[in-house]
Order: C-alpha cells, then sequence, then structure tokens
C-alpha cells in the first residue's frame, strides 16, 4: 500500500487555505478570519502546535463556521472544478489502484477530489454536520491512530509527505519520501 499526505504533496498548495480563500467570494465575512488562519499555518508549518492546542485554539471556531455553511458539497464541487489543477503530475505516474491519501484536510473535501483523480481510500478530519465539532482532527500522531483505526496492522509499503511533522507515519513505514515541490528525496 502506497499511502500519501495530500497537501503540498501531491496537491500543491495547502488545500484548506485554498478553500478559505475560495470561499470568501461566498462569504466576506470570513475576512475577520484571516489573522488567525495565517497565524495557524504558521504554527503549522514549524511545528509548535499540538493536536490538543490546535482543537483547544482553534476548533471551536472551526465549528462554529462549518455549521453555518450552506450547501457545502456545491462549494466543494465549485472549488475542485477550479483546484484540481493543482495536482501535482508525478502522483499520476506512481498511482495504484490502492493507494490511500492521509491528510488533516477535511473529508467532505477529500472525498470529492479522491473520486475525480480515481483514489479509492482517504482519511482525514471530520466534522460532525450536525454540530460542527470534530469527530477527528487527522493530524500529526493521530494519522497513526486513524490509519491503525481503520487498517489495523497493514503495511505502508511506501509513505510520501511533504513534511517532517509526518514522523509517527515515517516510522511505520517500509521507504518514505519527502516531497519538495516536484523533487521527490528518498529518506528511509
Amino acid at each position: 500500500m502506497n499511502v500519501f499526505d495530500f497537501d503540498n504533496t501531491i496537491y500543491n498548495g495547502e488545500s484548506a487555505l485554498d478553500f478559505f480563500f475560495f470561499y470568501l467570494r461566498h462569504d466576506p465575512f470570513l475576512l475577520k478570519y484571516a489573522p488567525q488562519v495565517f497565524h495557524a499555518l504558521y504554527r503549522y508549518k514549524r511545528g509548535t502546535v499540538t493536536v490538543e492546542n490546535a482543537i483547544s485554539t482553534y476548533g471551536d471556531k472551526v465549528s462554529e463556521y462549518f455549521k453555518s455553511m450552506s450547501d457545502i458539497n456545491t462549494i466543494v464541487c465549485q472549488f475542485w472544478d477550479k483546484h484540481e489543477k493543482n495536482i501535482k503530475p508525478f502522483y499520476r505516474e506512481i498511482q495504484r489502484e490502492d493507494d490511500l491519501i492521509i491528510s488533516g484536510s477535511p473529508e467532505f473535501s477529500l472525498k470529492e477530489i479522491c473520486k475525480r483523480i480515481g483514489i479509492n481510500y482517504y482519511i482525514g478530519s471530520v466534522l460532525d454536520p450536525d454540530t460542527g465539532e470534530f469527530i477527528r482532527f487527522c493530524f500529526k500522531e493521530n494519522k497513526v491512530k486513524a490509519f491503525r483505526d481503520i487498517y489495523g496492522d497493514s503495511k505502508i509499503e511506501n509513505f510520501y509527505t511533504d513534511s517532517l511533522h509526518d514522523l509517527p507515519l515515517i516510522e511505520i513505514s517500509q521507504n518514505a519520501y519527502l516531497v519538495k515541490g516536484l523533487k521527490i528525496e528518498k529518506i528511509k
């Protein structure tokens, strides 16, 4: 089984950030959250935020806003109509039928892009559609927990990521690759 992080690995960019800016056209009120979004992204990239800290700091705001969104599936489809082109070309060259995406991105977004590019298996963050609360926040060490909960002791033959923040998944993989732009370097 090949396992891929999504953002900045097979997707060129941060899909959640791209979605935030895309959705601004539908709801300019979101602009008030821009400083918090950038601060959260900065902390994430530096590795200075824990799962617990991310949920306690940002979870209520995400939940509150998610509950207020209407027709999310239509908006997600419109988003991917414009952003599907950001899937990196190397992925199609190595794609296999049993590929798995594991990402902090929400599953409602991953579901659409995975369907479009022929990926059958994905694990992402899950929000309760009624309450907006996180059911699963697929981030750092929670990625391994989510993988184990669904796939048990299945072996990861090759794992691709853009970040050493995914060290827990790197450790349980037979081979690991660091993806920077279009460059892929074997690190394990």
